[in-house]
């Protein structure tokens, strides 16, 4: 996919490109002189989800794709950049293609904060995957989850696919017909029985973000008033509130929390019970992003961050 907004001029002026990798798509903002001069979008160069061969060949359509002249700074968001060396990793990707510019590398959450333009408080994502991640006014940081969807996830977009998947079974299992819910979800994924959904599932033609598409079933379904989906977006904010609520204890501060993700920024229903759950864990400054992440580098590009 490629999709770019803007003409920049090869020039002078201060460039700074951002980047916000996901587990399907890499965005790219360039700034100049601190103005948004283009925007591109192209397949994740997260090497946990494609090959490095595939990441390098994304993230060269994406610079190719924002423009000529010098940069003197790239900040890139990704998920799974969790030690030095994954941070290394993925600067070695990102080099050679802004000889001389400084490469930050950070956590893709940050971008969530920044995108808030919060300069501490939680950041939580809701989207294929579930994470919360936070920085005190004194600098120190946290994070609860963002295991990945082996370890956790809970309340992600492929835990709530996965969850309407464990319910259609469990109805089959104990000889009941398909409710509402299990039926939006047969339909959608094209298949006639219950038990279709096992070899499916553990097909190597589907994966987590096929199964993270299938939220939107879930929530379908709860807005026409199925108990079953409307239990299963219960569940998916309590653990999400949880991750965010399980950060501000080990910072010991209570907010703001800045929500993003698919499914933190789309999905009203979750928005609804996920900001109850909040609050009833004490926490303040509920927020939900409104513009992508990407456009959190404008903020961290006018700050000092700390690089990976």
């Amino acid at each position: 996919m490629d999709i770019v907004r803007g003409k920049p001029a090869a020039g002078s002026g201060t460039r700074v490109i951002g980047l916000d990798i996901g587990g399907t798509k890499t965005q790219g903002l360039l700034l100049v002189d601190g103005i948004p001069a283009a925007e591109a979008m192209a397949g994740s160069a997260n090497v946990q989800n494609v090959s490095p061969a595939q990441a390098a060949a994304n993230l060269a359509e994406i610079f190719a794709s924002l423009g000529a002249g010098a940069v003197q700074r790239v900040i890139a968001g990704s998920g799974g950049i969790d030690t030095d060396d994954d941070a290394a990793a993925l600067r070695a990707l990102i080099s050679p293609h802004v000889p001389g510019a400084v490469v930050d590398v950070i956590h893709d959450t940050r971008l969530i904060l920044a995108a808030g333009e919060s300069p501490a408080g939680i950041a939580l994502i809701a989207g294929t995957g579930s994470v919360a991640w936070g920085l005190s006014p004194a600098g120190e940081e946290a994070r609860s989850g963002g295991w990945g969807y082996l370890l956790g996830d809970e309340g992600s977009g492929y835990w709530v696919g996965r969850e309407a998947v464990r319910h259609t079974l469990r109805r089959f299992n104990l000889g009941q017909e398909p409710d509402e819910l299990s039926a939006l979800l047969l339909a959608a994924c094209s298949v006639d029985e219950p038990e279709d959904l096992i070899s499916l599932f553990h097909s190597a033609e589907t994966g987590r973000r096929y199964w993270a598409s299938k939220s939107a079933v879930v929530f379908a379904a709860a807005v026409q008033g199925s108990a079953a989906a409307q239990e299963i977006v219960a569940a998916a904010a309590r653990h999400l509130a949880g991750l965010a609520a399980d950060t501000a204890r080990l910072l010991g501060i209570d907010g703001p929390v800045v929500v993003g993700g698919g499914l933190g920024m789309n999905q009203p229903l979750l928005q609804d019970r996920l900001r109850q759950d909040l609050e009833r864990s004490g926490l303040t400054g509920i927020r939900f992003l409104t513009q992508d992440p990407v456009h959190g580098v404008r903020y961290l590009a006018g700050r000092d961050i700390q690089r990976g």
